[in-house]
């Protein structure tokens, strides 16, 4: 198992390590967009230090997702995917694999991206920058997860992308970002309790406000851990073994 979950995640490192624009996607555009934010607001400067770390977690859990599906669409449809379960690999070694390789991109991203933001944009923050980074790392692997899900339902590379409006959308308009969840109607909050966008936004805002670790943040933070967990699972129900 562990060889095959190995193999599995070297294969992909190495399928992701050749296409510069995946790279790109993964490791500039979120930055980038957050040097941008931040002289958007250069005369608001506590503005950005409100908005900035909630983007920090809501970036990388977008373009994970988005590559994730897309990557893992590509493997089903290309028929990879089945010629790898007609082998002694199991379904638990192909989902952990997957999540190991996406999430060391992660690694790289958000550690890429919390440099820029502490180092360089000075993001005030009153927790501290590497408890922020691991909330935004169980984030971006989430949305490997949810990807990994949702290419089940794709049959092109375009249909994968389209899911991002379900998947994605409703939970940026509902997280808490744009308007505050207390002024939201009382159906739209219940909605936005099932969101797991909406407690890594709240989880952000806890550390914003907090030097230690609060009871609101455990809470986020464990509801996170089930939603990743579920979401791999379940993404693993969609494996279909033939053994034909």
């Amino acid at each position: 198992m562990f060889r095959a979950t190995y193999m599995t995640a070297w294969r992909v490192l190495l399928q992701l390590f050749h296409d510069p624009r995946t790279l790109g996607l993964l490791w500039l555009v979120p930055t980038l967009l957050l040097v941008l934010l931040r002289y958007m607001y250069d005369n608001q400067r506590p503005l950005f230090d409100v908005i900035g770390p909630q983007l920090l977690v809501i970036f990388p859990f977008v373009t994970m997702f988005l590559v994730t599906s897309v990557t893992t669409l590509r493997e089903r449809t290309r028929g990879t995917l089945e010629r790898l379960l007609t082998t002694p690999m199991t379904k638990l070694s192909f989902i952990v694999g997957y999540a190991l390789a996406f999430g060391l991109m992660a690694t790289i991203q958000i550690g890429l991206i919390s440099l820029v933001a502490f180092a360089w944009l000075g993001l005030n923050m009153a927790g501290p920058a590497w408890l922020v980074a691991c909330t935004a790392l169980v984030v971006a692997v989430l949305g490997v997860g949810l990807g990994l899900f949702v290419s089940a339902f794709a049959r092109t590379e375009f249909q994968a992308v389209q899911f991002m409006p379900a998947f994605i959308f409703p939970q940026f308009l509902l997280c808490g970002l744009l308007v505050a969840r207390d002024n939201m109607a009382d159906w739209l909050r219940w909605l936005s309790d099932i969101f797991p966008l909406t407690y890594a936004v709240e989880a952000v805002k806890e550390l914003s406000a907090h030097s230690t670790i609060t009871d609101t943040l455990q809470k986020d933070l464990l509801i996170l851990g089930c939603w990743l967990v579920g979401a791999l699972v379940v993404a693993s129900l969609t494996l279909r073994r033939r053994s034909e």
